[in-house]
């Protein structure tokens, strides 16, 4: 040993252990008897029922405490006191609820470490992670949401919260998704109804402590700690306003279909499959960094991990090699201890289910890897896994596994790789990595994610918008478009319901003089093209009198599917600049001004001569407004706490349908189609089922004002049956649905396949003669999707 170098001595060192001490946080449960009931209305209730069930440190398998367990009379009792303590929060000043908010960031600073032991008891993860990355941006959300609460009447004028918010939220971040929901609902003005998860409740019930010591008037927050059921109970719950949850896909669905009869609004973050792409002339020691947090942070327990590694071919070999290395040095072990890298999986039947995916993965033929570490002989732990020779529809690259498993791929060109990131159902996030600023940001643009990291990974903030696009969910966390979930415009609730429409009786009746005239019989307007229906019928289209005017194609699935295509094929729209966009748009203003009397006598027959005249003049209007809007609704650039910008981009959601309303037919139509058209979308639209003729005049109007073919698709019919087929249809992003209550309803209950976004009147009936109810930010809104790009700066 005596001639062993100091550089020899250097790498056979290793780390000893550095163990936290739990003390402060396992005095913190002895003095509550390690038992715990619901927070209700500022007190703590046994549950209902009297039931329990226990929480269990994943590292030992020890049990930590007894919680309660939520029934439905328990969710009932804290949706009442929500609603009861709504009038007094909302009646405080923005300035008193900004105090508020700022206290619960003093006081979640204040016990941090206890806070943070306490996570990685429940949860299993790293202390390093729960102490340096977890509870700091709690205060952070708290901290930046008492801003938020300070503004929000000045920043988001005419609008109000929604009331009482349902929140349900998992047990991978337990206490940064308590921040992440309730710091921008209580900022908005609503009362919360809190259901942590089962697995790890802890948190959320020492956040109901720091709301006492705030002074937080009762009721305003309250946590049901419970399973499953009593998430369902506070879906279903009638009085309850909003739901926002975060969790798996399936739940996800369940959720939507359990809410599609309500006028709940509804935000969901939900799984990914989130591909890490990097290219030949990246610094591969930075992105193997970037990997270890991308994949193996809180043992992949993670919504965003980065699950696929996407690698460009020539430096494959060389990649695998280096990431090989570094995860022969991540140290698996008790979470307490500061040098543990990856800690326990957080309960037995995620174990299981991570080691079924894996011996799935092995059977399909995939090359599974792992390092030679030693795990503890107790408690629930798996060790880093590398797969290679994955094919892109394997089990490994489609399902979202959500432990410390990474599937490895290759690709040739960029072009190759967004195809390949884009392959899954997800859209959450994703990584990029290269030296070249346009190869990283070209490909970013075109990765179907809500957020994507430049050269980094994992990266969070409260100002920057985090979500999904696709089967990830819709609805943003964070940032302005966050604390817009939480908010509706005032007049809504104020808006009276759309009655149904009585059928009317066939009549006989035709226009004088009609058997002199060549029939008015407009067609499908698919692809820019006049094209036939598939089903070889049609409907009559006649006047409240009962005159016969025309008739209107009977459009079915297989006109849909062709519009859907058609759409598909016409997705250069939104990179087309927005400029062009705003041209077209005002040129079909132009056009439309020069054919408004013919247009006009057409409608006069159905609405009578006022409403038709009043239809053209703010139909032309309201292109004139779209493209006006076209280049003036942008995004931003924030400026988080790191040497990064976030560009926040305003990108179009796809391919929408569109239901368009009975009771104004050409103004309706457009009051609907132009934001999505002006947002760079493509549309394929169901016109007013009063007037289907209404078609007729539309699309000679496209025509000669060089919209795109497929970006503008009309299918006439019956407005339910169409419904129905659009909101099935997996190549349909979004579908805004106006009409009547059930109507609406089967629109979001059948939407569930793909969790396209949907948005409807719910039932409603809204003023398209006012610009206020049918015109502008609102619309927007709903037209675009938000994406975080993160870019770092600096050396």
């Amino acid at each position: 040993m005596g001639n062993t170098s100091v550089a020899e001595k250097f790498r056979s060192m290793d780390y000893g252990a550095a163990p936290e001490d739990p003390a402060n946080s396992l005095k913190w449960l002895d003095q509550h008897q390690r038992r715990f009931g619901h927070y209700i209305g500022g007190r703590w209730k046994a549950p209902a029922q009297g039931r329990y069930f226990k929480t269990s440190d994943p590292s030992t398998g020890e049990k930590i405490a007894d919680v309660a367990q939520g029934s439905a009379a328990d969710v009932n009792a804290a949706v009442k006191a929500a609603r009861a303590a709504l009038p007094r929060w909302q009646a405080l000043t923005p300035h008193a609820r900004a105090r508020f908010l700022y206290a619960l960031a003093r006081g979640v600073q204040k016990h941090s470490r206890r806070l943070a032991v306490l996570e990685t008891l429940d949860n299993g993860k790293p202390i390093r992670e729960s102490r340096d990355i977890d509870i700091p941006l709690v205060a952070r959300h708290f901290y930046y949401h008492a801003g938020w609460a300070q503004l929000v009447e000045r920043e988001f004028p005419g609008h109000a919260a929604c009331g009482v918010v349902g929140q349900i939220i998992p047990w991978n971040f337990p206490l940064l998704m308590v921040a992440w929901k309730v710091a921008p609902a209580l900022a908005a003005g609503n009362t919360v109804v809190l259901k942590p998860a089962e697995f790890t409740p802890l948190t959320a019930l020492a956040f109901a402590e720091l709301c006492e010591e705030a002074g937080l008037p009762p009721g305003v927050v309250n946590v049901v700690t419970g399973d499953g059921s009593t998430g369902a109970a506070l879906v279903a719950h009638a009085d309850v306003d909003k739901i926002a949850f975060t969790g798996s896909t399936e739940v996800g669905r369940a959720i939507r279909r359990a809410t599609a009869d309500s006028h709940k609004k509804l935000s969901l973050e939900l799984g990914g499959k989130s591909p890490f792409v990097v290219f030949e002339d990246a610094d591969l020691d930075s992105a193997v960094e970037g990997l270890v947090d991308g994949i193996w942070l809180n043992q992949g327990q993670v919504c965003c991990a980065g699950s696929r590694l996407l690698m460009h071919e020539s430096i494959a070999t060389s990649l695998v090699k280096k990431l090989q290395a570094r995860m022969s040095t991540l140290r698996v072990g008790a979470p307490l201890d500061k040098t543990t890298d990856i800690g326990a999986i957080v309960a037995p039947v995620q174990l299981e289910r991570i080691t079924g995916l894996v011996s799935q993965g092995v059977a399909e033929g995939a090359s599974c890897w792992q390092p030679q570490v030693k795990l503890p002989t107790k408690g629930l732990y798996y060790p880093p896994t590398l797969f290679t020779n994955v094919h892109p529809t394997s089990i490994l690259a489609q399902t979202e596994i959500f432990g410390p498993v990474l599937a490895a791929m290759t690709f040739r060109t960029p072009a190759e790789a967004v195809e390949l990131a884009n392959n899954t159902a997800y859209g959450l996030a994703a990584s990029v990595w290269s030296e070249s600023v346009n190869v990283a940001l070209q490909v970013a643009a075109q990765i179907k994610a809500g957020v994507v990291w430049v050269n980094s990974t994992n990266l969070f903030d409260a100002a920057c918008g985090f979500g999904g696009y696709r089967e990830s969910g819709f609805g943003r966390e964070g940032g302005r478009e966050g604390l817009r979930e939480y908010l509706e415009p005032a007049w809504l609730r104020k808006a009276p319901p759309l009655k149904a429409r009585a059928p009317r009786r066939p009549r006989r009746t035709q226009r004088p003089g009609a058997a002199a005239l060549i029939d008015r019989t407009v067609k499908l307007y698919i692809g820019g093209k006049q094209v036939r229906p598939d089903s070889g019928y049609s409907l009559e289209c006649r006047s409240p009198s009962g005159v016969l005017l025309g008739q209107a194609p009977l459009g079915n699935r297989k006109d849909v599917r062709n519009a859907v295509e058609a759409a598909r094929r016409a997705q250069s729209w939104s990179i087309a600049t927005t400029h062009q966009r705003a041209q077209v748009l005002y040129y079909a203003a132009e056009n439309l001004t020069q054919r408004a009397a013919e247009v006009a006598a057409h409608l006069a027959a159905v609405v009578g001569r006022k409403q038709a005249a009043d239809e053209v003049r703010l139909g032309i209007e309201r292109l004139f407004a779209y493209a006006a809007w076209t280049d003036k609704y942008e995004g931003a650039v924030h400026s988080p706490p790191f040497r990064n910008i976030s560009v926040a981009m305003n990108e179009a959601i796809g391919t929408v349908g569109v239901i368009c309303p009975a009771e104004a037919p050409l103004l309706g139509f457009l009051s609907l189609v132009l934001p999505l058209v002006a947002a760079g979308n493509c549309v394929i639209a169901v016109p007013s089922v009063s007037y289907p003729l209404v078609a007729g005049d539309l699309y000679p109007l496209f025509d000669t004002s060089d919209v795109p073919g497929g970006v503008i698709n009309i299918v006439t019919g019956h407005a339910a049956e169409l419904t129905k087929v659009l909101a099935e249809h997996d190549d349909v992003d979004a579908l805004w649905c106006y009409g009547e209550e059930a109507l609406c309803a089967q629109a979001k209950r059948a939407s569930a396949g793909n969790l396209k976004q949907v948005w409807t009147n719910e039932g409603r009936r809204l003023d398209f003669f006012s610009a206020l109810q049918s015109e502008g930010r609102w619309y927007l809104e709903h037209a675009y999707q938000v994406k975080n790009i993160w870019v770092p700066y600096g050396e």
